[in-house]
C-alpha cells in the first residue's frame, strides 16, 4: 500500500531520517522551468529520474535508474510529482519491484489547480514554503 504524505510531513520524515530519500519523478523541463525541492540543508540531494519520457511513455528504464542511483529498497523513498499523480504511479512500480518503504508526496511539488487554473497557490511543496532552487 502506498501512503500520501503532506509535502510538511515528508520534510519532517527527511530530517528525523538520514536515509529518507525524495525521488522527483518529473520531466527535465520542469525540474529547469518549475524547479526542484532543495535538501542541501540536509546535506542530500534530489534524484532526479523521469517517470515519463517525451511523449508521455512510460519510461521502462525507471527501476534499473533508481538502483543506479543506489537506492536498494532499504531506505524510505519519497516520490514527488507536480501534483501527486505520477509519483503515486512511480511509487507503485517501486513497491511491486521490492522497495518496501514508499511513500507518495500528496499534492506534489505545485499542487492542484486553483479556481483560476493556476498551480501553486492551493498546496503541495511550494506552497508549504520547503526549501526548493529554480536553475
Amino acid at each position: 500500500m502506498i501512503r500520501d504524505i503532506q509535502p510538511r510531513a515528508v520534510w519532517e520524515m527527511m530530517e528525523a531520517d538520514p536515509t529518507a530519500q525524495l525521488i522527483d519523478v518529473r520531466t527535465p523541463a520542469e525540474w529547469h522551468f518549475v524547479g526542484l525541492p532543495d535538501l542541501s540543508v540536509l546535506g542530500r540531494n534530489i534524484h532526479t529520474i523521469s517517470w515519463q519520457l517525451p511523449g508521455g511513455l512510460i519510461n521502462e528504464r525507471f527501476i534499473e535508474e533508481l538502483r543506479l542511483v543506489g537506492l536498494d529498497g532499504s531506505q524510505p523513498l519519497h516520490f514527488i510529482c507536480r501534483s501527486g499523480a505520477r509519483s503515486r504511479s512511480a511509487a507503485m512500480m517501486a513497491l511491486q519491484s521490492g522497495f518496501e518503504t514508499v511513500f507518495n508526496v500528496a499534492d506534489g511539488f505545485e499542487g492542484p489547480l486553483n479556481g483560476e487554473g493556476h498551480r501553486g497557490s492551493v498546496a503541495g511543496w511550494k506552497k508549504d514554503n520547503l526549501p526548493w532552487r529554480q536553475s
